[in-house]
């Protein structure tokens, strides 16, 4: 059994999806150390591509991706030249292996599927790539039909992920978002008929006007669609930081402890639907390649979120997108106008970020098996980086308030997170991260 503590569910940590987090990213790191680590991958390295298109048909308001609307039809045109002469510009320096290609946004389907085609086609042409990469691609659903799924079917791609979020019209209505049950049957339908079966859900707890009931319909709809894999993200309300957001009243929110209990609530439906639990809001059917990942200890995660990908880098293409190395995190111009100046002047687009250290990348070892394994052996990690245990003493002291409450475990140098503490795991994983010095930042609730 787990309980809502409200000291701890409501505090505000990073979701951990890289360390150090982008809220470490300086101006002092940009194209040249990212030109350089391109330049250092191995030959034939196996890497994953990520490449971000901000632009939707329509901007919902609890969104807080780098996206817009796409205005006149020749931007998109634009875009998609831009973010090709960037992959070959990559493609000078690095001479690794693509494994994976990832869409993500914004929307995807906000291409033309001429522009998506081109785009694939020239990826592949570019980049030496294994025969048969796994493309992955996020859809909004509103704007998705038949000849497009056929097209993306042509273009390779092998999974997709749907932006689906909520069932309940008056919440839909209160995020911008209008979506009936209908249209996304449909654009299931359309994907499977087009041979791409491999399907994710986006849902979200936390919304404003969400209750209890609202979360339990939307989960049972989901599952009626067969979906391989669900996302279950609680929102993040900061309007200081994305203004859209300030079309919701945050006095319609659900308090802490009902996100807790929605959160919990869909944990119970999902798992005993027969899904694995991956991380602390990712869930898969046990064969699928993500449940297997996490059984066997192959679980990443990165700005994607959890995930299975066999790249050791991930190369970002586009405005805003990020790309990881092992001693480097860079992050693109994050304004389109910036962004193609720069990819048209010969350079690449990198403009902030941080030089990973040994500590960095020790520490940031430690929070990835945590959050993704839910124990983590601190000994082992430190011989890695040739430290003693010890290295981690200060990150095991500010864990001892977690350890009274139950939410972990310590036997020797290996820490657990028990099951009292599994909505926790965030929280936890904050005490290996010697940026935060108690002040809560621009980050969502931990639960």
């Amino acid at each position: 059994m787990t309980r809502y503590i409200p000291g701890f569910a409501d505090r505000a940590v990073p979701r951990y999806t890289s360390y150090p987090t982008a809220a470490e990213f300086t101006p002092g790191v940009g194209y040249r150390q990212q030109a350089g680590a391109l330049g250092a991958l191995a030959p034939g390295m196996p890497v994953s591509l990520y490449v971000h298109i901000p632009y939707c048909r329509e901007i919902c308001f609890y969104c807080a991706c780098n996206t817009g609307r796409i205005g006149a039809p020749e931007r998109l045109e634009r875009y998609v030249d831009t973010v090709m002469r960037e992959a070959s510009l990559m493609a000078e320096h690095a001479r690794a292996r693509v494994v994976s290609m990832h869409f993500g946004g914004g929307s995807p389907n906000a291409l033309a599927p001429s522009q998506f085609d081109r785009l694939v086609a020239h990826l592949r042409t570019i980049f030496a790539c294994t025969s048969n990469p796994e493309i992955a691609v996020e859809l909004d659903p509103r704007t998705l039909d038949r000849p497009y799924a056929e097209a993306l079917a042509r273009a390779g791609v092998t999974r997709a992920s749907l932006g689906v979020q909520t069932f309940a019209p008056h919440i839909q209505a209160a995020i911008g978002r209008l979506q009936p049950y209908e249209r996304v049957f449909e654009a299931v339908g359309d994907l499977r008929h087009a041979g791409i079966g491999r399907l994710s859900f986006d849902l979200m707890y936390g919304l404003p006007h969400q209750s209890i009931g609202d979360l339990e319909e939307t989960i049972s709809a989901a599952l009626r669609l067969q979906p391989d894999r669900i996302s279950m993200f609680g929102y993040a309300h900061v309007p200081s930081v994305q203004p859209r957001q300030r079309a919701i009243d945050a006095n319609m929110l659900p308090n802490g402890e009902t996100r807790f209990a929605q959160s919990e609530l869909a944990f119970s439906l999902l798992t005993h639907a027969g899904f694995s639990p991956i991380g602390f809001d990712h869930f898969a059917r046990p064969r699928d390649p993500l449940a297997q990942a996490a059984a066997t200890g192959r679980l990443k995660r990165n700005f994607q979120g959890f995930t299975d990908e066999p790249g050791q880098a991930v190369l970002g293409l586009g405005a805003s997108a990020i790309s990881q190395f092992e001693g480097l995190l860079i992050q693109n111009h994050k304004h389109e106008g910036a962004y193609r100046k720069a990819i048209m002047a010969g350079d690449l687009a990198g403009c902030r970020g941080v030089v990973r250290t040994a500590d960095d990348r020790m520490r940031g070892q430690a929070i990835e098996r945590l959050l993704c394994d839910g124990a983590v052996d601190l000994e082992a990690i430190a011989s890695e980086y040739g430290r003693r245990p010890q290295a981690f003493a200060s990150a095991l002291s500010r864990l001892v308030e977690l350890e009274q409450a139950g939410l972990v475990e310590k036997n020797g140098w290996t820490l657990r997170l028990t099951g009292l503490g599994r909505p926790y795991a965030r929280l936890a994983a904050s005490a290996f991260d010697s940026a935060r010095d108690g002040s809560v930042g621009q980050f969502s609730r931990a639960i």
